[in-house]
């Protein structure tokens, strides 16, 4: 089995979209993560999610990851992006939909 470190960089490079989240896309268990995917899905953005709350060691080993604290966590290829206040600080100012729109 790899370290939580190494299937992180997996998931974040298999994917040029990804969101590591509390809950599913159809069932988010925080506000935070709603509001995540209700931006991404009103860019009409198609992104991976993983349920951090699945995986214990993928819950901790993200926040190690990005050295950032909270979980949503937004990755676009490859690159940490930020949480969901920052995904709507982007989202009202366009630069998520431009940075999207790369991927």
């Amino acid at each position: 089995m790899s370290s939580p470190n190494a299937r992180i960089e997996a998931l974040v490079k298999a994917h040029d979209v990804v969101l590591f989240m509390k809950g599913t896309t159809l069932f988010p268990q925080c506000g935070f993560s709603s509001r995540a995917v209700a931006i991404l899905e009103r860019l009409g953005q198609s992104f991976e999610t993983i349920d951090v709350l699945q995986d214990p060691e993928i819950r901790q080993g993200i926040k190690e990851y990005s050295d950032w604290p909270t979980v949503p966590q937004l990755y676009v290829r490859g690159d940490f992006v930020g949480g969901s206040d920052i995904m709507m600080e982007m989202f009202e100012n366009g630069e998520l939909k431009q940075l999207l729109e790369q991927a």
